[in-house]
């Protein structure tokens, strides 16, 4: 008895230590599963955090892209003469495309080039239309615009206009005469380049640098010799007092025209002025294809009978184009010339005022 109770009490701390061991290994194995299991959750929990704000980013990024243009004012300089933009303003073109983003337009109309890129100089326009030659003047004045995309306009749809019982029958007639037109614009490149023609010094005329109403008024009078003018006023003029054509610009001015920017509006909103030449260019697909309805529209707006519009129509070409190496070589070349006959205070380099938010801005051609 005493010896198996011996026995007993000598293998009771084995069992005790047996057991705890038994014990403490069926605890660890399960305080290791509970934390597994814990951070097994807390795993997935940031990875569907990480994945919703991955989701989050995007979603936001699109909203940031769908509302690039919310809120901006588009302010557009127009002439009534230029008929996309006359066409887009009447038709509401711009304010229905920049409805969905809250984007809004307004409206400035100028007599001509000239004075509508002083306005962008002075911040008070965005957006606008010229001939060839006040983009050029307003650089050389340090005007920080861009040129976004050209019209082939055509040489047809300007002239040197005389009076119809005028004794000036030849270029070199235009010696000593005092002869209308409006400084810095296209048709006084065209001026220029026929003086030339003729051997006649741009110094040896009298020019008077008019706008096209008082160049009209003036012509009429008979106070200038010649004036130098662009469609529609030169259909107008030839319809309404018999005058001759003494040149047109083929073989002398391509004539081209230029959508502008201001660079500030360019940097800042691209996606705007994109929606602008793209409205702009189906605007002019469309006048390109219907030139009796362009000149009904046109009639009330600026006074002239529609059939006088329709001549003018017809003999120009439209186009919303990316300037290639052939364009930016052409403008070059007017620069160069005002500058040489001292027209200009210093020369200017016009590629350094080409947009280049279109890989095919300055493709070659």
């Amino acid at each position: 008895m005493s010896r198996m109770l011996l026995k007993y009490l000598s293998n009771r701390p084995m069992k005790i230590v047996s057991s705890f061991l038994q014990n403490h290994e069926i605890w660890r194995i399960r305080i290791f599963a509970l934390f597994f299991t814990c951070g097994l959750t807390l795993t997935l929990s940031m990875s569907a955090c990480s994945s919703n704000n991955t989701n989050n980013s995007v979603a936001i990024q699109t909203a940031n892209q769908t509302t690039t243009n919310q809120g901006v004012v588009v302010r557009i300089g127009y002439q009534k003469a230029a008929t996309i933009l006359s066409a887009m303003k009447a038709q509401k073109d711009l304010e229905n495309a920049f409805k969905k983003s809250s984007a809004s337009v307004t409206w400035a109309e100028f007599p001509s080039g000239p004075p509508m890129l002083e306005a962008m100089n002075a911040g008070s326009i965005d957006f606008g239309y010229t001939g060839e030659s006040p983009p050029i003047f307003a650089q050389a004045g340090g005007n920080p615009f861009v040129y976004v995309a050209y019209d082939p306009w055509g040489p047809k749809a300007e002239a040197i206009l005389v009076p119809k019982n005028s004794s000036i029958k030849t270029l070199p007639d235009l010696k000593g005469k005092r002869i209308a037109v409006a400084k810095g614009s296209n048709s006084n490149y065209l001026l220029v380049k026929a003086l030339e023609k003729g051997g006649v010094d741009y110094k040896d005329i009298k020019p008077a640098f008019l706008q096209p109403p008082d160049a009209r008024a003036a012509f009429e009078g008979n106070n200038v010799d010649a004036w130098a003018i662009w469609d529609p006023y030169l259909a107008a003029a030839q319809a309404a007092t018999g005058a001759r054509t003494l040149t047109d610009a083929t073989g002398l001015a391509p004539n081209r025209g230029y959508y502008l920017a201001a660079k500030s509006f360019v940097d800042k909103y691209p996606d705007a002025l994109k929606i602008v030449l793209e409205q702009v260019k189906k605007r002019s697909d469309w006048a390109k294809n219907n030139p009796t309805e362009v000149a009904k529209f046109l009639s009330p707006e600026l006074g002239i009978d529609d059939r006088v519009l329709e001549v003018a129509e017809k003999r120009r070409d439209y186009g919303v184009m990316p300037l290639t190496d052939k364009v930016i070589r052409g403008q070059q070349e007017i620069a160069d010339t005002f500058y040489k006959i001292k027209l200009m205070p210093k020369s200017v380099d016009i590629r350094e005022r080409v947009w280049q938010g279109n890989q095919n801005t300055a493709t070659k051609g």
